[in-house]
């Protein structure tokens, strides 16, 4: 709407004289039907409507006495440079009175006053004309914008009262939330709680900005409507008040505010509000955003639970391996210090614990016999299959074996153990028999990395393997190598997590890198030089795999 005397000047009084015009002119019609309606009401038995019809009277006297104000030539240049003024002074009423309009036209359509519904839509576009005025006057750029988002919003409400769907019991159930509404005003409050309330929301008031954060302090909020503009603690302290702390960033956050400038706008979202709705929201988009900001909340209520069942359950399972750890360490045998074979190793299980398992004992007088084994892939399973093998090894429980023939140990822990009867699962193992009399080692070798042989002797370790399949994998057979063996030599046997090893890079250590580590000279224990070697190449990563090293050293 252009302005009826546009020669003059804004302040002055032809100009102010056709402003106070055109803004009494809708609030005349605001108080006149407000009136008219009160009358019909107590004539007609709707009793339940004066109350909110009150709140629209005494909110359009409130906005008269500002609107002779704004009027008064002296004051209106302090509007024209303070649009926070007209945001306060103008649009709250507003807010009121058209939230309340809105409300009696849908209570007025379930409780059968039909004949109201007329009145109370004058009231409410006479407001949403008021508003545009306003706009229009205070705010000349935002004109436009307004009149079209005004114009949308009734064309929007006018469908939803006229053509309401009933709820369908097919579709997603509406989200229900606790709410807290933060307003300083009295009448914003009651107007949201009410229309919060129909919707099936629990709804809790605060007045101002600390009360609110008493209040999220000291309960539990599925969603904060926040007012922006109030005394002492404003929308904007409370906000950040909420994000530095841990305990209220988690609850989502929807400003109201009389004000639509695109800098507060952007304030608030960058300071964490998941949405901004200027007054007067138009009801169907407040139930809108609430809807899906509760709908938001409430996915992320269960990412945060999901993921706490998970941290849960892998703490369980964290638990489960370690006590498999430790047990399979308590199967492992003490080691040998004095006799004609001397033992020692080390044992660290990776984080998912692996699959390997050692032991050795005498099988007699004159045979000691020895083996290390490792189960493919990690966790409870292969430590299971590991423990069964030791357990038939230690017990030397397969009929018709000879165990102090390794090929033969080999062969029939082959057809024993077939991965179809393991889960798929296969394992690789070194298996051998000293015998100090003759100082002859027997061995067999299941698809297990070498044996290295350390003496004085040869040039430096010498690889101790047979031809062989890892075992449960395939019908097979395994021969037994044999090999004397030197006075104060040592057998190292170990598992392919010791030099397996993934550095920083993303390369991994082959074989022969760890065969020269071996050959190097150590002033103390071989196999804690071995640990801080690998230790190093992690650079501080657990293990990916089980590290096992035995150690069996002949006199």
């Amino acid at each position: 709407m252009s302005d009826p005397n546009p020669t003059s000047a804004p302040g002055s009084r032809p100009a102010v004289s056709s402003l106070k015009h055109e803004l009494r002119t809708p609030l005349n019609h605001i108080i006149g039907y407000c009136e008219m309606l009160t009358e019909e009401a107590e004539d007609t038995g709707g009793e339940k409507f004066l109350p909110d019809l009150k709140r629209i009277h005494d909110a359009g006297r409130n906005l008269l006495g500002v609107i002779n104000e704004i009027c008064d030539p002296e004051k209106t240049p302090v509007y024209l440079s303070n649009p926070s003024l007209i945001d306060h002074d103008v649009r709250t009423p507003l807010n009121q009175i058209i939230g309340y309009a809105e409300m009696l036209q849908e209570e007025a359509r379930t409780s059968g006053h039909e004949s109201f519904i007329g009145d109370l839509e004058r009231i409410h576009h006479a407001a949403r004309e008021l508003l545009g005025r306003v706009v229009e006057h205070f705010s000349p750029h935002k004109a436009r914008a307004a009149a079209a988002a005004s114009s949308a919003a009734d064309s929007a409400t006018t469908v939803f009262q006229r053509y309401r769907p009933e709820p369908s019991v097919a579709g997603p159930p509406t989200p229900k939330g606790r709410v807290l509404v933060t307003d300083d005003d009295e009448g914003n409050r009651t107007m949201l709680l009410r229309r919060l309330t129909r919707l099936g929301h629990e709804v809790t008031l605060a007045g101002d900005g600390q009360e609110a954060l008493a209040r999220l302090r000291c309960g539990t909020f599925d969603l904060l409507l926040l007012d922006i503009q109030m005394p002492g603690m404003n929308g904007y302290q409370v906000l950040e008040t909420m994000k530095s702390d841990p305990a209220l960033a988690q609850v989502p956050v929807i400003v109201l505010s009389a004000s639509d400038e695109t800098a507060r706008v952007v304030r608030c979202i960058e300071m964490g509000a998941e949405d901004y709705l200027s007054k007067p929201f138009d009801p169907i988009l407040l139930r809108a955003r609430i809807h899906a900001c509760l709908e938001k909340n409430q996915l992320r209520t269960r990412e945060r639970e999901a993921f706490a069942a998970l941290q849960r359950s892998q703490k369980a399972l964290s638990d489960q391996l370690a006590e498999a750890a430790q047990y399979v360490r308590s199967l492992l045998p003490a080691p040998l210090a004095d006799g004609p074979v001397r033992t020692d190793w080390r044992f660290l299980p990776s984080e998912q614990l692996g699959g390997d398992a050692f032991s050795y004992h005498w099988l007699d007088e004159e045979h000691f016999a020895f083996y290390l084994l490792d189960v493919c892939g990690h966790g409870v399973g292969a430590a299971l299959l590991s423990v069964s093998v030791m357990n038939v090894l230690n017990n030397r429980s397969i009929p018709n074996v000879d165990f102090h023939d390794p090929g033969s140990v080999l062969s029939a822990l082959n057809r024993t153990f077939t991965m179809e009867k393991q889960n798929n699962m296969f394992f690789t193992i070194w298996y051998g028999v000293y015998a100090p009399a003759r100082r002859e080692l027997a061995f067999a070798c299941g698809g297990h990395p070498p044996v290295m042989l350390v003496s004085s002797v040869e040039p430096g370790p010498q690889p101790l393997s047979a031809p062989g399949a890892i075992v449960g994998f395939m019908e097979t057979s395994y021969p037994t190598l044999k090999r004397s063996l030197p006075p104060g030599c040592r057998l190292l046997v170990f598992s392919d997590g010791v030099y397996e090893l993934a550095r920083p890079d993303g390369t991994t250590v082959q074989l022969p890198e760890f065969i020269s580590e071996l050959a190097l000279p150590e002033a103390g224990s071989k196999l804690d030089a071995i640990l801080h070697w690998a230790t190093q190449i992690r650079a501080g990563a657990g293990f990916e795999d089980d590290i096992s090293i035995l150690e069996i050293s002949i006199p």
